[in-house]
């Protein structure tokens, strides 16, 4: 079985998670897709974070397709890194295959999270395009770091038939949703 994992905080999840997924899935031939609703990100402030229940709630409502799973697994595992949340599928999910899904955003910063390069060496690792992050994403440090493992873009499928590390940047049709643009958005009609 072929699993992308899509983490985050999921504040809240919207139409470009979807989005994003039903990319990966087609594009990457993946059986399934795992929202991982992070209980908090150690990266991200509490304050304006919602309540990991409503987060999770409101995931389950966005992801409307029955190839989605959302998860709350950080939280009853009581994980809150992202190595230790791959190295404790991959030995709960030994057969499954799993890549890694973010968006250009999350590459960019991914140098801050607790043993990033151990997470290219654990699973395979798909960056989507996103506006206005991709330049400074695939100039950063992970790009650099992997460039040599980085698989064209016109076959993101071939993911699976290398050897980890290996990485792919899959440019696609954009979408203008974003979670810091919709709580903004909530703020505002609240004030």
């Amino acid at each position: 079985m072929k699993i992308g994992l899509l983490g985050g905080s999921f504040n809240p999840a919207h139409a470009g998670h979807l989005h994003i997924s039903a990319d990966a899935q087609r594009r990457l031939g993946l059986d399934q897709v795992w929202w991982l609703v992070s209980p908090q990100n150690p990266l991200k402030p509490t304050e304006g974070m919602a309540a990991l229940a409503d987060r999770t709630s409101c995931a389950r409502e966005v992801a409307t397709v029955p190839w989605i799973k959302v998860t709350e697994l950080e939280q009853t595992l009581n994980l809150d890194r992202t190595w230790e949340t791959l190295e404790v599928l991959g030995t709960r999910f030994p057969k499954a295959q799993f890549v890694w899904l973010m968006g250009a955003d999350n590459l960019a910063q991914i140098p801050r999270w607790t043993r990033w390069q151990k997470i290219f060496q654990m699973v395979h690792v798909a960056v989507f395009d996103r506006s206005p992050y991709s330049h400074k994403a695939l100039s950063g440090k992970a790009s650099w770091r992997f460039a040599s493992r980085r698989l064209r873009a016109s076959r993101p499928i071939a993911l699976w038939q290398k050897k980890k590390p290996s990485w792919v940047y899959v440019a696609q049709r954009r979408h203008g949703a974003s979670s810091t643009a919709i709580r903004s958005e909530c703020h505002n009609h609240a004030t």
